[in-house]
């Protein structure tokens, strides 16, 4: 009996001794990062039957475990993959935010001062420091469109370079959690089971920063962790640890995508497949606003260069030469996938900038068809043949493309960065109207007839020699035209007449032949005649400029429903909203991501009072035991005396 009381009291001093022991390890690590309350676990040793009964023999420790819930831990992993995807948007598009905000750096101001210049040359035509300005405050509004696009650039290659450290993070941690798998299986099988808490905490701590980078799906199997990425690509099964690779896109080097590397195969994944995490946050920014804002910039300088020279092509300089470009057109962005097998390669040209959309798109061919998909919404058209028009962009093919060759457009991404000043002389620009209309002074009665304007296509030759008008009142017609067609528009209602007709006399209509239009008016009488000639020199004349001033509030963008500077204002709500919204969404997130965490520590971690307890508890346990098995010799010591 007294042996069996010592060996009762030797197992409750081993077990108070793992209790001291486990509670100084949940002391010392309970400011180690993910490190979860451990403890002692003990079960009574089977009695001894002694005929009256079955006589206690002491307690063993069963086990030392981890207080943890796998429920709360997927909380926490899921609230850290939000957040961390949030955050790293909002970080971004602030950027973007402040950079089209910034009313010193942004493009309205420039606009307006150009507008302004051109406005101040329509009123003083013949002021050579107007022409000056003019010209100045183009330059400075391509250099502000050029600007902004070269910081878009470099935000760009920024977002590169942080995708290429987010996949190194993910390739690392890959390895570590698929050593410590393979470390945690050889732990518990030499152990007979028991699982190493110490060996789980830190795979646990890993998969959480794993899931900084990227959304994590965990699978248990036995006892290792299979770890799934993004969209089910696994990237740790038992042991064996899988890995991404950057690389750049196959249709635009500039851009890096991320590849899943398995065995000899190296597959490109598309970037919706990696959601979540820093690494989702980056994609998503680069898709939805940083691409988005890059090409509604370029959008507005498209439309601006073509509407702009388009006017000014059909204005006259102080020399009468038609005007030329004032600004340079940037052209469509084109690239062919480099897995392409075949010849083939389309060329890309704008057909209608007022119908451009702030997208870019993918050409497909199959073999028979041609499949344009706009990527802002994927939308898909099917074409049999090019070329063809679709957004205001014409596509026609060079070349023979093969079956299954891709092609990136991208119509609008060099706009801002393409625009620039052709124009260098002052005396180049073209404010005046080529051509010019007056009534004669000999006329007896009150018709008028307007200075006139030209329309796209026309030429000087096409007034070489002056045209003169006369009114037949019999008639209630005009004759003198030139052997071309003439519309009548009045009162909303256009009439074409054919070469050589004397088309009728309508107060207020407007008369378009060869490319130039007039209005006549008034009361004319029988026998009065109106000149239409050349506008040689165009001495005070700015009419050509009056127009270019009224682009300022044209509908000419977005399919001619918002004018420049309205474009360039809903480019920067969009991007002001959407920071707004993830700044209201980072935030709530944080603050779940709070919520969980306190959830989860509530549950697994270290409460250094309950420890102090604890340790008290262990030491008198361990005090107790001790007295028992003094006891336990105190009574040995007598029986020997007793047998002497």
């Amino acid at each position: 009996m007294t042996t069996n009381i010592l060996s009762i009291g030797q197992s409750a001093l081993a077990a108070a001794q793992v209790g001291l022991a486990t509670t100084g390890h949940n002391i010392a690590n309970s400011g180690t990062a993910g490190y979860t309350l451990q403890v002692v676990t003990q079960g009574a040793v089977a009695g001894q039957n002694s005929g009256y009964g079955f006589v206690g023999k002491g307690t063993e420790v069963t086990g030392v475990t981890r207080v943890t819930s796998e429920f709360l831990n997927t909380q926490v992993l899921g609230a850290q993959v939000s957040k961390s995807s949030l955050d790293t948007y909002y970080a971004q598009i602030r950027r973007i935010d402040n950079l089209l905000a910034d009313p010193a750096a942004g493009v309205s101001p420039a606009l307006q001062d150009f507008f302004s210049s051109v406005q101040n040359l329509a009123a003083l035509p013949n002021d050579s420091a107007a022409r000056q300005s003019l010209l100045s405050s183009a330059e400075s509004l391509a250099a502000r469109f050029n600007g902004l696009d070269a910081q878009l650039a470099e935000i760009r290659s920024g977002i590169n370079g942080e995708i290429e450290a987010s996949v190194s993070a993910i390739n690392a941690y890959a390895r570590q959690i698929g050593q410590l798998n393979d470390a945690i299986e050889k732990a518990t099988t030499a152990a007979q089971g028991r699982p190493p808490n110490d060996l789980l905490d830190q795979r646990d701590r890993l998969i959480q920063e794993l899931g900084k980078e990227v959304r994590v799906t965990v699978v248990g199997q036995g006892n290792s962790a299979n770890v799934f990425i993004g969209n089910g690509q696994p990237l740790v099964v038992g042991a064996r640890a899988y890995s991404l690779a950057a690389t750049s896109s196959p249709t635009d080097s500039t851009r890096t995508q991320v590849a899943y590397v398995s065995k000899d195969k190296t597959t490109l994944l598309a970037e919706t497949a990696l959601p979540g995490g820093r690494l989702g946050g980056l994609f998503e920014f680069r898709a939805r606003t940083l691409d988005a804002t890059q090409n509604a910039l370029g959008r507005v300088a498209i439309a601006l260069a073509d509407t702009v020279n388009a006017q000014h092509r059909l204005g006259q300089t102080p020399s009468s030469a038609m005007g030329g470009d004032l600004f340079s057109r940037p052209q469509p962005l084109v690239s062919a996938s480099r897995d392409n097998t075949g010849s083939g390669l389309p060329a890309a040209t704008i057909a209608d900038a007022s119908q451009l959309t702030a997208s870019d798109y993918r050409l497909q061919f199959d073999g028979t068809n041609y499949h344009l998909t706009r990527l802002s919404d994927n939308t898909t058209t099917t074409h049999a043949s090019l070329p063809q028009t679709v957004d205001g962009i014409t596509l026609a093919m060079t070349g023979t493309p093969a079956t299954s060759d891709s092609f990136l457009i991208r119509p609008t991404a060099g706009g801002a960065s393409g625009l620039q000043v052709l124009l260098k002389e002052p005396s180049l620009l073209a404010a005046a109207a080529p051509v010019r209309a007056q009534p004669l002074p000999a006329n007896a009665g009150s018709g008028t007839i307007s200075a006139g304007r030209v329309e796209a296509g026309f030429l000087p030759a096409n007034i070489a020699a002056p045209v003169t008008l006369q009114y037949a009142s019999g008639a209630n017609a005009l004759s003198g035209f030139p052997a071309v067609p003439v519309t009548v528009t009045a009162n909303g209602t256009t009439t074409t007449y054919a070469p050589g007709a004397a088309p009728p006399f309508v107060a207020g209509a407007t008369y378009t032949f060869s490319g130039m239009q007039f209005t006549l008016s008034g009361a004319p009488a029988d026998g009065d005649r109106f000149r239409i000639e050349p506008n040689a020199g165009g001495s005070g004349d700015a009419r050509n400029m009056a127009l270019i001033a009224d682009l300022q509030g044209a509908m000419t963008v977005a399919g001619r429903s918002t004018h420049f500077q309205g474009a360039y204002a809903s480019l920067v709500a969009d991007v002001g909203n959407k920071t707004r919204e993830l700044q209201v969404t980072s935030a709530a997130a944080g603050t779940y991501f709070t919520q969980a965490v306190a959830a989860q520590q509530g549950e697994s971690g270290v409460n250094l009072d309950e420890e102090a307890g604890n340790l008290l508890r262990y030491q008198q346990a361990y005090q107790a035991a001790g007295k028992l098995m003094q006891t336990a010799g105190e009574l040995f010591d007598i029986l020997l005396q007793l047998g002497r």
